[in-house]
């Protein structure tokens, strides 16, 4: 798969319904009351964090995104190696303000 915009590839994935939410994905979903409609719906404005072009299971992407009540959500999405589909929901939680920065963008030393 090149390396093309990761974020814009899950994006346009996402919007074409093309979407899998991993076993993982969906008990975090639930551990932190996250509703993954609000994930999927609002994944065009999702700002990137980190890159993970090489991960071993397949690029993926940290991305920022708020809920339905502009709550902040760190989501990992991803596409398994190999493959070009779908874009896979790997992990989603509500972001601990005591580990990153005042704009949930940066990890705190």
């Amino acid at each position: 798969m090149p390396k093309k915009n990761m974020l814009k590839q899950i994006a346009d994935l996402v919007s074409a319904g093309e979407v899998y939410i991993s076993n993982h994905g969906y008990d975090e979903l639930a551990a932190d009351g996250i509703v993954v409609r609000d994930l999927i719906t609002g994944i065009s404005q999702a700002q990137l964090i980190e890159n993970y072009p090489d991960y071993r299971k397949g690029p993926c992407v940290l991305v920022l995104q708020m809920d339905r009540d502009g709550k902040p959500v760190h989501v990992v999405w991803g596409i398994a190696r190999s493959q070009s589909a779908p874009a896979v929901l790997v992990t989603a939680y509500r972001s601990d303000p005591e580990r990153w920065t005042a704009d949930f963008m940066r990890r705190k030393k």
